[in-house]
């Protein structure tokens, strides 16, 4: 039997690949809003990012999402992002 094949995506921080699940996609939307996409598959450019606050916060520091996503992230939506990774980490 043929195995299904894992897709991988990488991560714009640390340039490494993992399985779609082991990171978190933010997206801007064809309106220009930077949004977490929990769903994996809304409209518009995305970007992924490791679940990790150190990935997160080295992001916000040297604007890697900005440069990814051609537009400017507001800090809170890298507040939210590390709030979700505390939720996730407390669910394990």
């Amino acid at each position: 039997m043929k195995q299904k094949k894992i897709p991988l995506r990488m991560c714009v921080v640390t340039r490494e690949r993992f399985e779609k699940r082991e990171l978190m996609r933010i997206v801007r939307t064809p309106d220009g809003e930077v949004v977490i996409d929990t769903s994996g598959r809304q409209n518009g450019k995305g970007a992924y990012l490791k679940k990790d606050a150190s990935v997160i916060n080295k992001a916000k520091q040297n604007k890697l999402l900005d440069k990814a996503l051609e537009v400017s992230v507001p800090d809170t939506l890298y507040e939210s992002m590390l709030q979700m990774i505390e939720k996730e980490a407390h669910l394990k």
